[in-house]
């Protein structure tokens, strides 16, 4: 197939009603998978706490819809300044959402911080912070968009491959992921009736401003891509391959699942 091919397959993934929302959608996972539910054909709603870098991600969306539909594509697109760990705010996106485009298919819950401390220094604010936008505001998130998501749709939760071994400095983020993991297996059981599929995705480490910010040095960079099957640190792209799949037609007979995207990091013995 050449790329031309390839291209035109991607588009057609969606139809050209479908419209998909991303928190968190500013950086790193996020952006990525803004970036490739709009080329597979999807309109992308957007929705991040920092309104730089939300400015930012709506430019480059834009001008990524105007080019693919030579002029006139921008309109696809949409960003919503809130914070998921306020309910408030996602009252608000989706208000935005209906709006604009009166609907929803595709609900990726993707906003979530990394709190990395040991056990006995994480305060009552750290843990606040971490429950509010990893759990609360994963909940919130798809609650609120219910009303919009439109009967035989797709939500997809960012969760982790945290999941599959337990890390010292890592005690409240794992924590809050299992929760948003579990969140999902439950969910799928409650939104069978609309045939809502519901999953969840499990990055493994990622190359992202978020895992750039942690305490993950050089040094335990390179012996983590020494451990993975794949040889390498993932890239924002790998999940949004993912994340795009579990919200297509392609993925109708799946839910209530995990997808770990590691590399091969928990699963193999390199």
């Amino acid at each position: 197939m050449t790329t031309r091919n390839r291209q035109n397959a991607r588009t057609a993934r969606f139809g050209a009603d479908t419209v998909a929302l991303v928190t968190g959608g500013t950086s790193g996972v996020g952006l990525a998978a803004a970036r490739r539910l709009l080329a597979d054909g999807a309109r992308v709603v957007v929705c991040g706490r920092d309104a730089r870098r939300l400015d930012t991600a709506v430019a480059e969306l834009a001008q990524q819809a105007e080019a693919a539909a030579a002029g006139g594509g921008a309109d696809r697109v949409l960003g919503v300044r809130g914070d998921t760990a306020s309910v408030a705010d996602l009252d608000a996106v989706m208000r935005a959402v209906r709006d604009r485009f009166g609907h929803l298919d595709i609900v990726f819950a993707n906003a979530g911080v990394y709190a990395a401390a040991p056990f006995e220094e994480i305060t009552e604010d750290d843990f606040d912070r971490a429950v509010g936008v990893n759990f609360k505001g994963v909940f919130f998130t798809v609650q609120r968009a219910l009303p919009l998501l439109r009967d035989g749709g797709s939500v997809v939760i960012n969760a982790s491959s945290l999941l599959q071994r337990g890390r010292a400095d890592a005690t409240l983020h794992s924590a809050t992921k299992a929760a948003a993991h579990n969140l999902a297996r439950t969910l799928a059981a409650a939104l069978a009736g609309r045939r809502v599929r519901v999953n969840s995705v499990s990055p493994g480490y990622v190359e992202t401003p978020m895992l750039a910010g942690s305490d993950i040095g050089d040094a335990q960079a390179a012996d983590l891509r020494s451990q993975t099957a794949a040889g390498r640190l993932g890239r924002p792209e790998d999940i949004a391959d993912a994340v795009a799949f579990l919200a297509s037609e392609e993925a109708s007979y799946v839910t209530g699942q995990d997808l770990v995207v590691d590399g091969g990091l928990h699963g193999c013995a390199v």
